[in-house]
């Protein structure tokens, strides 16, 4: 097993965590600004407002986006074991 080698199956693991977590996050981070916004222009300053308003967020990012993140992250695997003859021998 080569330096080379390591070093390509890190940045594919590396980016299929980023490419599973986007949706994620950026559902994440555009629901909180957005409650941000309504909570500075309201003058609300309640810390726990923001915690259902993402939670439903996220749900329903898991609910849609589920399934592509689930065989995505299968077909990484799939791919990553079929490559393991390639690296011993």
């Amino acid at each position: 097993m080569t330096p080379e080698l390591v070093i390509n199956i890190v940045q594919n693991a590396l980016y299929m965590l980023i490419l599973i977590s986007a949706p994620v996050l950026l559902v994440s981070l555009v629901v909180g600004l957005f409650v941000s916004i309504m909570q500075a222009a309201t003058q609300i300053n309640e810390m726990t407002l923001t915690f259902i308003p993402k939670l439903l967020a996220l749900f329903i990012t898991l609910v849609l986006a589920g399934p592509w993140m689930l065989n995505t992250l299968v077909d990484y695997t799939v791919r990553l074991f079929k490559s393991i003859p390639n690296v011993i021998g």
